[in-house]
């Protein structure tokens, strides 16, 4: 499952890296309960951990960018989400992973034991409190993932994508996706081809702009709104 620790020489994402936020929660908590913490590094592509496999360990991405996703019985590929560097995951209510996980880019990932973690919020109320946050944000982003799979258009979906995007990644007024078309597609539940036409559309019509095949900025954020609204 895991390669070799981390050796800041080799890693270095091929779109602009990212850092974890300085507001680091997960390495609070884990220095508040006196965890260690290790950091691992894993290639373009390269599998964290495999659907049904032991849940193990509690995850946070420190540079570069992880998908989780589940494939179907008839093949297809649904990604749950995109883990963002500060982001946690692989919290799990049972004992086992119910979604795969990968490196979109070479990537960098913190992780403690989750018994260890258990256990630490068994006997400190502030340890339990960030835990549930955690857990929270998760069953919140996975309500709003579902709403925008059954109730939204395709272009409401891509609004919806790149507004978070925005708010997740823009520096500058830039955001350098580390996601390809597909990936996008597969976690809106769209081809790559409804994906492309959307965004060729966006582009037309002056709401975005491109600086590269994955650099984008938005120029009209209130029509992206209204379009999500």
């Amino acid at each position: 499952m895991h390669t070799q620790p981390l050796t800041p020489s080799v890693i270095g994402a091929k779109i602009s890296p990212v850092t974890c936020p300085t507001a680091d929660q997960f390495g609070l908590l884990a220095g508040h309960a006196g965890l260690v913490a290790t950091e691992f590094s894993y290639g373009k592509d390269e599998e964290i951990y495999g659907e049904d496999e032991p849940a193990e360990y509690v995850y946070q991405v420190i540079q570069g960018a992880v998908r989780t996703y589940k494939l179907l019985s008839d093949g297809r590929r649904q990604i749950g989400a995109f883990h963002l560097p500060g982001d946690v995951f692989g919290l799990e209510s049972g004992t086992s992973h119910r979604l795969a996980a990968e490196a979109i880019v070479d990537t960098t990932v913190r992780l403690v034991k989750r018994r260890s973690l258990e256990q630490a919020a068994g006997t400190d109320v502030n340890v339990a409190r960030k835990l549930w946050t955690m857990t929270a944000g998760d069953l919140r982003h996975a309500e709003d993932h579902m709403l925008l799979l059954g109730r939204k258009s395709a272009m409401e979906r891509v609004a919806n994508f790149l507004l978070e995007m925005d708010r997740r990644l823009a520096i500058a007024g830039m955001m350098a996706l580390p996601m390809c078309r597909r990936d996008i597609g597969d976690y809106l539940g769209l081809t790559l081809e409804t994906v492309s036409r959307a965004l060729s559309q966006l582009h037309s019509e002056g709401v975005l702009g491109f600086s590269g095949a994955r650099q984008i900025v938005l120029r009209n954020r209130q029509r992206l709104r209204s379009m999500d609204a």
